[in-house]
């Protein structure tokens, strides 16, 4: 695969830091332990977030402020930005447990309640055309792989596989291709996914020319990069992540 000319590269753009204040004004439950939430505020206006793979920082702050130290103090954990407009943000959440104070926040903070946000402070842009596409994620990588499929022509060659814990926890996902859904049930985070990469042995499993985008658990990162040596994928051409790490709340995913 390596000896194919690439239509597409990922390119890194810096943007201005800046933190927002908002409040959390709408929440809507996609699934059982998945739900939306609309951010909104004026001082959203100008929000941008040019990578579907961009982070960016919610600071759950006790009480409303923009103190940087009072901000840098409070509980924050990173997210991708799903959709913005002037003065909304809309945020998605996978509710895991009571321990994940953003998720905990996002399923039962009063409508009302303050939060800060920083950043993005960069993107990796994805510019040009792949020839095919392979799309993999656990719960934590919908927000971005809404982003990514959306960028899809209708007749490119494409695969997106999610994990998750059971058919209850499958969401809508607006794409050119069915989703293929994995199911977990009680195995560890990621197995599904990892065995599925394991079984791609053949480049034309996807297509020619592939963008790779693979974020999970942590562990998912050795068979994701595994996977690119096998199919002779340029890295700086493709997105392998562990999104988060299990049991390090404080685990924060690689820009």
């Amino acid at each position: 695969m390596s000896d194919v000319k690439s239509g597409f590269s990922i390119d890194r753009q810096g943007l201005d830091l800046r933190f927002r204040a908002a409040v959390l004004a709408e929440r809507e439950w996609l699934a059982p332990n998945y739900v939306r939430v609309r951010l909104t505020g004026s001082e959203l206006a100008g929000f941008t977030s040019l990578g579907a793979d961009d982070h960016m920082r919610l600071f759950f702050a006790a009480s409303p402020t923009m103190s940087m130290e009072q901000l840098r103090a409070s509980p924050s954990r990173e997210y991708t930005p799903l959709a913005w407009g002037d003065d909304w943000l809309d945020v998605e959440f996978a509710v895991h447990g009571d321990e994940a104070v953003g998720a905990r926040w996002a399923a039962s903070a009063p409508i009302g309640s303050f939060v800060g946000v920083g950043g993005p402070r960069g993107s990796a842009v994805l510019t040009g055309q792949p020839g095919s596409w392979l799309l993999v994620g656990d719960e934590t990588a919908i927000p971005a792989i809404r982003r990514f499929a959306a960028m899809i022509p209708a007749a490119a060659p494409a695969r997106i596989v999610v994990e998750v814990g059971s058919e209850a926890d499958q969401v809508d996902i607006d794409a050119p291709v069915p989703v293929e859904w994995l199911h977990r049930g009680d195995a560890p985070a990621g197995s599904s996914l990892i065995a599925f990469l394991d079984d791609l042995d053949e480049p034309d499993a996807v297509g020619p020319d592939p963008f790779v985008f693979i974020a999970a658990e942590q562990q998912i990162v050795k068979p994701g990069r595994a996977l690119l040596g096998h199919w002779g994928v340029d890295v700086s051409k493709a997105v392998v992540k562990g999104y988060w790490k299990r049991g390090e709340a404080e685990y924060h995913a690689p820009h």
